[in-house]
């Protein structure tokens, strides 16, 4: 019953237009003044400090300021120049070229929302140009960039390994089969649409012009083998590596090509400065909520409660994905990892699932949620780039949406496929 209540006040607080981490705090301060009275209140300061102050969590402004300056030293240019010399000869080659480029730009940034606005601001107006529906370029970039944020480095990834108590390089190894997967479904469903829509054909394809952007991009290439290599051999933890991203980026992008942009860098340090600021708070004050609860036994209540009904491991992951997609409509990713998390990992614990598994699902069924509408920050983004009506981009991206819940059932149910790299690696 408590549970309930708390979930109402913070759902109306919410609805309310009150931000969420506020929401978050508001509600945490009334239950510990109803059950502890004011003598409860000499610990929140150092809850709340100690919330945000976790290690791992230092690696998303790092990440996404590596992001920034690969868009501001010209390292995504030629990116997407080399990937369109891969498969610009296919009809809707631009699409395809989109959808890969976004997978490499997220092995930098790990943030979907930093893949579409510095990605699609290029490829969009450009596959506009050549003759593709607005909605379709919309919803390419958008689905393409919520695909790629459970290719490692990933921001809630992160977020659920601090909340989780769960290894974050275990996790961003788990994301890569699944990524890839995905990536090659949503070339092919964009590759369906193009044939039957007409879309041009960028060119043929020419070994010449392959090997000339490759030399262009080849030190930009080399970053993912910098930053990932270094994290999955164990010579740096997930958020040195974000360290190293950072100074590969720079070097790469100042000293080898001469192309940084400062005022672009510095829009973008202070728009990923606002971004971690909102995750920090998010993280405080939820830590604060936590803290209750865990006193409360909630969480506790909450899994024996389940486990009452079911002890079969596949149906409560059947109910966790129902109850994931449907939090993901109305919450950010992160809000979503840090409220319900901790609540739902005594019960994931109990049904014996694997917290590494049970994260890919996580990210998963929070990425389907930025694709669909009310919140959908990620397609809401790609709209605003795009110009385009989000009801009209998401009947098109219905198709592409269809990809990212086949792959959610096959990680699911097929725990082998994402999981056989992290059994080999490091168990």
């Amino acid at each position: 019953m408590t549970f309930i209540l708390l979930f109402l006040g913070l759902l109306v607080l919410i609805l309310g237009s009150v931000p969420i981490a506020v929401a978050l705090g508001m509600v945490a301060l009334i239950a510990m003044l109803s059950t502890g009275g004011i003598s409860s209140l000499p610990n929140l300061a150092l809850v709340l400090f100690d919330g945000a102050t976790s290690f791992p969590l230092i690696a998303i402004p790092l990440f996404i300021l590596a992001g920034a300056i690969m868009n501001a030293t010209g390292i995504s240019r030629r990116l997407i120049a080399f990937a369109s010399a891969l498969v610009g000869f296919i009809r809707g080659g631009l699409a395809m070229v989109s959808i890969s480029a976004s997978l490499f730009f997220a092995e930098i940034s790990g943030s979907a929302v930093a893949d579409v606005a510095a990605l699609g601001s290029i490829l969009i107006p450009a596959m506009k140009k050549r003759g593709y529906e607005t909605p379709f370029a919309a919803a390419v970039m958008s689905s393409s960039a919520t695909l790629a944020v459970i290719i490692p480095p990933s921001i809630p990834m992160i977020i659920y390994g601090v909340m989780a108590d769960a290894s974050v390089v275990e996790l961003f190894v788990a994301g890569i089969i699944p990524g890839i997967l995905g990536g090659l479904l949503l070339m092919f469903v964009a590759w369906l649409y193009a044939r039957r829509h007409d879309f041009p054909v960028e060119g043929v394809f020419e070994r010449a012009q392959v090997w000339t952007t490759f030399r262009d991009a080849g030190w930009a290439l080399c970053l993912p083998a910098i930053i990932l290599g270094g994290i999955f051999s164990g010579w740096v933890t997930a958020t040195e590596g974000a360290g190293l991203a950072v100074v590969a980026a720079l070097l790469i992008g100042g000293l080898v090509y001469r192309e940084l942009d400062l005022r672009q860098l510095r829009e973008a340090m202070l728009e990923g400065g606002i971004q971690t600021a909102v995750v920090m708070l998010l993280v405080a004050t939820s830590a604060l909520l936590g803290d209750y609860l865990t006193e409360q036994q909630l969480p506790q209540q909450v899994a024996s409660g389940i486990m009452g009904f079911t002890d079969s491991k596949w149906v409560i992951l059947a109910l966790l994905n129902v109850f994931f997609l449907v939090i993901g409509l109305f919450l950010h990713s992160a809000a979503a990892i840090i409220l319900v998390v901790p609540i739902v990992m005594p019960l994931v614990r109990a049904a014996g699932i694997d917290p590494v598994h049970f994260g890919l699902i996580v990210t998963l069924n929070l990425g389907i949620g930025q694709q669909t509408p009310p919140v959908a920050s990620v397609l809401v983004t790609a709209c605003s780039v795009a110009k385009a009506d989000i009801w009209e981009v998401s009947k098109v991206n219905l198709r592409f949406v269809a990809v990212l819940v086949a792959v959610l059932v096959v990680v699911t149910y097929l725990p082998a496929i994402p999981m056989s790299l992290v059994n080999w690696l490091y168990r």
